[in-house]
C-alpha cells in the first residue's frame, strides 16, 4: 500500500489476486493439453529441457528468498521480544537479530529441515495457520487504538505512486502457490477443471480477504511510516504486539522447513535424479540452511527481498510461464479469452520483473532496523494536533535519526 498508493495498491491487490486465480486454472488446462501432471514436466514438454532448467532456477529461488525473509522476520520480532524481558538491556548481545537468527537456526529451523518427509510437518503447519489468525486480530485491534495517536504522512491518502511496480513484486510473493497447484490438483477425487476452477476461486477469495485486511489496517495505522515488516511499526512497550511478535516469530520459524524442502527437492530433482542419499541430504540441507543464515545476518531490510523475490521469481512463476505454455499448447482461435488473457500477461509480467527488479535496487529502502519509532515517545504523542510545517520538521528529524543508526 505504500509502495503503489492506497487506493491503487487496493485495485492492484484485486488485479494480482485475479491472474493468481487464472493463471492456476490455466496452468491445469495446459497440464491437461500435454497431458502432463507437474509444472515441471508441463513446461519440459512445451519448451525442452532449457525450459525446465530456467523454472528448476525460479522454483529454487522463490523458496530460497523467503527463507532468508523468514530469518529476518524472526531476528527483528524476537529481538524485540526479549528485550521486554525485565533487566535484560537492549544493548545485549544475545538478544541482538544476528544473535538470535543462529540461534533459532542451529535449535529450530535446521533441525526441522533435516525431515525427509514433507507430512511430517502438518502438524506445524497447522499452528503456524492458527498463529496467523491471532497475528491478524492483534493488527485489526491497534488499528482502533493506535491511530489516532499516530500524524499521517502528507502523502498518505495519494492516488498512485511512481514504485506501484515494486508492490506488484510483493504482491506477487505473497499470493504465489503455483509450484504446489498440480499436487493438490492431482489430490482431488474425480478431478476435473470445473471442480479445480471453483477451488481456486474460493481459496483465492479468502486468501485476497486476509491480504485485504492485514495490508488496509497496517496501513491506515501508519500511512507513509510504514515498513517493509510491519511489526516494526509498532512501539516496543506495547505488550499485546509483544505476544504478536512472538507469535509472528515463532510462525515463520515453522514455516522456514516447508521452503527449505522445495529447495532441497529442486536440488535433488536436477543434480542427483530425484533421489538424495542420506549423506547427500545431511549435507545439501546444511549448506541450504547456512547460505540462508549468512545471507540473512547481511541483509536487514525486510522490503527489499520481497521485493526482489516478487519481482525475479513470482512475477515469471505467475505472469509469464503459464500463460507461454498455455499460448504454445491451445488450439483454441486467437480470440478465445483464454488466449486473450494470456497475451496480455505475459508482456505486463515482462514489465513486472524488469523494471520490478531495477527499482528494488535503486530505490533506497527506509528501515527502522530495530529501533523505535518517533511516535513511540511520549513526547511526540501529540503529534496529531500540530501543524504541518512542524510535523515536516519532525519527519525529517525522525528520518535523520534512522539514517545515524544505519
Amino acid at each position: 500500500m505504500k509502495q503503489a498508493g492506497f487506493p491503487l495498491g487496493i485495485l492492484l491487490l484485486f488485479w494480482v489476486s485475479y491472474v493468481t486465480d487464472f493463471s492456476l486454472v490455466l496452468l491445469i488446462k495446459g497440464g491437461a493439453l500435454s497431458g502432463t501432471d507437474t509444472y515441471q514436466s508441463l513446461v519440459n514438454k512445451t519448451f525442452g529441457f532449457p525450459g525446465y532448467l530456467l523454472l528448476s532456477l525460479l522454483q529454487f529461488l522463490y523458496p530460497f528468498i523467503a527463507m532468508i525473509s523468514y530469518n529476518i522476520i524472526a531476528g527483528d520480532t524476537l529481538s524485540k521480544v526479549f528485550q521486554r524481558i525485565p533487566g535484560v538491556e537492549p544493548e545485549n548481545l544475545f538478544i541482538g537479530r544476528h544473535f538470535i537468527i543462529v540461534l533459532s537456526t542451529v535449535t529450530f529451523t535446521l533441525p526441522l529441515s533435516l525431515y525427509r518427509n514433507i507430512a511430517k510437518l502438518g502438524k506445524i503447519s497447522l499452528i503456524s495457520t492458527v498463529l496467523t489468525t491471532l497475528i491478524l486480530g492483534i493488527v485489526i485491534t491497534r488499528i482502533v487504538s493506535l491511530d489516532p495517536n499516530i500524524p499521517k504522512t502528507e502523502d498518505a491518502w495519494v492516488f498512485a505512486k511512481p514504485s506501484a511496480i515494486e508492490a506488484v513484486g510483493v504482491m506477487s510473493f505473497a499470493f504465489i502457490c503455483h509450484h504446489n497447484c498440480f499436487l493438490v490438483y492431482g489430490s482431488l477425487e474425480e478431478p476435473t477443471v470445473a471442480k479445480w476452477s471453483k477451488i481456486v476461486h474460493i481459496s483465492i477469495l479468502v486468501s485476497l480477504f486476509i491480504c485485504m485486511l492485514f495490508a488496509a489496517c497496517g496501513y491506515l495505522t501508519f500511512t507513509g511510516f510504514t515498513q517493509g515488516d510491519l511489526f516494526e511499526n509498532y512501539c516496543r512497550s506495547d505488550d499485546l504486539v509483544t505476544v504478536g511478535r512472538f507469535s509472528y516469530g515463532i510462525s515463520v520459524i515453522l514455516t522456514y522447513p516447508i521452503e527449505c524442502f522445495v529447495t532441497r527437492e529442486v536440488i535433488a530433482n536436477v543434480f542427483f535424479g530425484g533421489n538424495l542419499s542420506s549423506a547427500f541430504h545431511v549435507v545439501v540441507t546444511v549448506v541450504i540452511v547456512t547460505v540462508v543464515t549468512l545471507l540473512s545476518l547481511l541483509v536487514d531490510c525486510l522490503g527489499i527481498v520481497l521485493e526482489l523475490s516478487g519481482a525475479l521469481c513470482a512475477a515469471p512463476l505467475i505472469f509469464i510461464i503459464p500463460s507461454a505454455c498455455y499460448l504454445r499448447l491451445s488450439e483454441e482461435p486467437r480470440t478465445h479469452s483464454d488466449k486473450i488473457m494470456s497475451c496480455l500477461m505475459l508482456p505486463i509480467g515482462a514489465v513486472v520483473m524488469v523494471f520490478g527488479f531495477v527499482m528494488a535496487i535503486t530505490n533506497h529502502q527506509d528501515c527502522t532496523h530495530g529501533q523505535e519509532m518517533f511516535y513511540c515517545f511520549p513526547d511526540n504523542l501529540s503529534l496529531t494536533n500540530i501543524s504541518d510545517s512542524h510535523f515536516q520538521l519532525t519527519t525529517q528529524l525522525s528520518i535523520l535519526n534512522n539514517s545515524i543508526f544505519q
